[in-house]
């Protein structure tokens, strides 16, 4: 006997879904968001189905919403992923993230001589490569990439 199964994830009545996440960056948004934290229900798939990039990770969180600062950190590590703002089971808001020019205080400059790691001074990056996502501190100037980044607690 061979019966096809699925799962079934309930429907988001209020809250964010986080789609096209790359499979591989899914637990890194995780973790950068403090998702670990919440009370509230969160439903997290990994390595889905994605017509446009093979594998995907989604993540849906039930009555939360994003400030620009955790949009920029999600934006840091799947720079192609999609917020879906969700209100009463309907999509009201779709938004492809996207850097913005400058990144100011969510991370941390890798260079322990940095004016930012010795004073109390807010980071400040500027985004040199929003493809790659290279970013250059505004202090001491130093370029990190990527897989290098830190964030501020």
């Amino acid at each position: 006997m061979n019966q096809k199964k699925e799962l079934v994830v309930v429907a988001l009545e209020n809250g964010t879904v986080i789609d096209h996440i790359p499979s591989d960056k899914l637990f890194k948004v995780v973790s950068i968001l403090g998702l670990d934290k919440l009370d509230s229900q969160i439903t997290i798939g990994n390595n889905l189905s994605s017509k446009k990039s093979g594998l995907k990770g989604i993540i849906k969180i039930t009555d939360k919403y994003f400030e620009s600062s955790e949009i920029n950190r999600i934006a840091l590590i799947a720079p192609n992923a999609v917020l879906n703002v969700i209100k009463d089971y309907k999509v009201v808001e779709k938004q492809k993230l996207t850097l913005p020019d400058q990144v100011c205080g969510i991370i941390k400059c890798v260079n322990p001589k940095c004016v930012t790691n010795n004073q109390p001074i807010e980071t400040k990056f500027h985004v040199v490569d929003k493809e790659s996502i290279n970013v250059k501190c505004h202090y001491c100037e130093r370029m990190i990439e990527q897989e290098d980044i830190l964030f501020n607690s």
